[in-house]
């Protein structure tokens, strides 16, 4: 989810066809997923920013692996970090609110009661780098393309817009398809508009170096494909002064710099080879910041609480795979990953045994089923296992001493009656007599850590007699492969928001499962998870909601489609000390573009 805001509300001129003036909707500066957004029309500026932050100065970030385009809608080729700046949304969600939009590019949105359709009126002002008005034209161009052309998630997300229809050169309406989904005026809201004129002469899936004029704050001032790659602020950009934009994008200069692997990038930053870094390895968080300037408070270490759900992290089953299809074999081998040895030897203690799809959040399943969660689960009784009606979902945790008997003891037993059985040290098929063996494949750009990670898993594996080995390959191949479904296992992130809707479908459908570049990368086929997606996209209350996402949660859980990891409830930031940032963080967190360099540290 995400973008958005507006000033103030007013009067609409309505093409022929639309509604009557007595029963029409009335224009509005901002929509909520669920009851009323909380700024009002006149809001000057979010909470959560500093209206009168400095403007100027740069802001260096480090990458590993490489790129090859900056167009990061399509499958095809690495996008640039940074790639989606220079593009603007027609509305921006807010950070302190479940799920809430207020206007960007669109100056009102118009929506009537069963949100069957939506309207947006653009700003007049618009414009895009090249200096050519945003039109609705524009915007029927963007959704069209991405469906027809972008990556495959777009063509899940838009599934239910039906068709898009400019009604004037500023006003433009989307009609749904029958039923309720009360999330599909934000989803298009969220959608970055794309120059039509710009694609007239050039492929939109081809991948591409050439900078795409967009009408975000930020264009592409120069790069090296696989080195680095920098975006200036635009001058007199026409969306400066707007509420969902005051005290946002303060940084002249956005630059990233591309290292080998992890490691040589953290050395690069120790060097103030760049300024700022999102720290993901506890590890390196306990011991590698200290360092002569972070005493001497240069380099300064942040830990900033967020209240995002922190989504589902861990060893993705690839269920295309013959030798994972039985839930028992994926349940076994969830006993072999020692999460407290792990924990405790690796991560310094730092991480929480992640137990939920929304963990952090009160979407997150708890305990037995109840009330409308129970509601909802007994429809599909006869085709879910017990456990998930009489017994809570506790991963196992290993045994931090590393003594995994009792574990291993489990999943042999497990595997036993899936079929399997120890023939002269090794796991076999009774029937085929085919031994156990598979890959878990490792994405080279963050290699070293997760190999670390992975081995003492395999180890635990091998005393099952399975044949598991560590893959690890360069970024562009691991993401081709990942793409096309090529791979036993991997480690993957479900990320997931406060207002789960649409985006459950890539994750999670059938119709995702057959849908190459999809991020259902499991491979799940279920006609019960298909149906609590699309309650969890139909809940027309919060507690409808807050329901079906328990209930869709406990049954992926109990599915042992991955083997979850862990998680933390801050964000872990290491940076130079040139930088100011807002007293109080929102609730989803670090929001770095909201921070500044601060007046007498420019050239630092």
């Amino acid at each position: 989810m995400r973008l958005a805001a507006v000033l103030t509300v007013g009067v609409v001129v309505f093409a022929a066809g639309a509604a009557g003036a007595a029963d029409a909707p009335a224009p509005r500066h901002g929509i909520a997923m669920h009851g009323e957004p909380a700024y009002g029309p006149d809001f000057e500026h979010f909470a959560y920013v500093n209206p009168d932050a400095p403007q100027g100065g740069t802001l260096r970030r480090g990458a590993t692996g490489t790129f090859d385009t900056v167009n990061p809608y399509t499958v095809k080729g690495q996008a640039a970090r940074g790639a989606d700046l220079p593009f603007a949304t027609l509305m921006v969600k807010s950070a302190d609110e479940p799920f809430s939009e207020y206007g960007y590019l669109a100056e009102t949105i118009r929506v009537p009661e069963d949100r069957s359709w939506v309207e947006f009126t653009l700003r007049a002002d618009a414009r895009f780098h090249d200096g050519e008005p945003v039109t609705a034209s524009d915007v029927v161009f963007s959704l069209r393309t991405l469906k027809a052309k972008g990556h495959p998630f777009y063509r899940m997300y838009y599934k239910n817009v039906e068709k898009v229809k400019a009604l004037d050169e500023r006003t433009v309406r989307f009609t749904f398809t029958e039923g309720t989904n009360r999330e599909l005026p934000l989803i298009v809201g969220q959608m970055p508009v794309l120059p039509e004129h710009a694609f007239r002469d050039r492929d939109f899936k081809k991948t591409t170096l050439e900078p795409i004029p967009g009408a975000g704050p930020y264009r592409i001032k120069k790069l090296e494909q696989g080195r680095y790659i920098v975006y200036e602020k635009v001058d007199d950009w026409w969306g400066a002064d707007l509420p969902v934009t005051r005290g946002r994008f303060n940084f002249g200069t956005l630059r990233w710099d591309y290292y080998r692997d992890s490691t040589v990038a953290l050395e690069a930053f120790k060097a103030h080879e760049y300024d700022l870094r999102r720290e993901n390895q506890a590890k390196k968080w306990a011991t590698a910041y200290d360092t002569a300037a972070a005493e001497a408070g240069r380099l300064v270490t942040a830990e900033i609480p967020h209240k995002r759900p922190t989504g589902m992290q861990g060893f993705v089953f690839n269920l295309r795979r013959p030798m994972f299809r039985d839930r028992r074999v994926r349940r076994a081998l969830t006993h072999a990953f020692n999460f407290a040895w792990t924990n405790e030897t690796l991560f310094h203690g730092q991480y929480t045994r992640t137990e939920s799809y929304f963990s952090n959040s009160d979407l997150a399943a708890r305990g037995l089923p109840d009330g409308r969660e129970l509601e909802i689960l007994k429809q599909y009784k006869g085709d879910l296992p017990p456990a998930v009606f009489n017994e809570r979902f506790d991963p196992p945790e290993g045994d931090a001493d590393g003594h995994d008997r009792e574990d291993l003891r489990q999943a042999l037993k497990l595997l036993k009656e899936a079929g399997y059985a120890f023939r002269d040290g090794a796991l076999v098929n009774k029937e085929t007599g085919a031994p156990f063996s598979f890959d878990i494949l490792l994405n080279a750009a963050a290699g070293a850590a997760w190999e670390r990670i992975t081995l003492p898993f395999v180890k635990n594996l091998k005393r099952l007699g399975i044949d598991a080995e560590v893959r690890t390959v360069e970024a562009s191949q691991y993401a081709n492969r990942v793409d096309n479904f090529e791979f036993d296992m991997i480690v993957q992130v479900f990320p997931q928001s406060r207002s789960p809707g649409n985006e459950q479908r890539s994750f999670w459908h059938s119709k995702a499962a057959r849908t190459k570049g999809s991020r259902n990368v499991a491979g799940i086929r279920s006609d019960v998870v298909d149906d609590l997606v699309s309650r969890v996209i139909t809940a027309e209350s919060r507690a409808g909601l807050v329901a079906a996402s328990r209930a869709l949660d406990r049954v992926l859980l109990w599915g042992y489609y991955v083997i979850p990891h862990w998680h933390i409830t801050y964000d872990r930031i290491a940076y130079w000390n040139k930088f100011g940032r807002p007293d109080d963080p929102p609730e989803a967190g670090a929001q770095i573009l909201n921070w500044w360099v601060k007046a007498d540290k420019r050239d630092g």
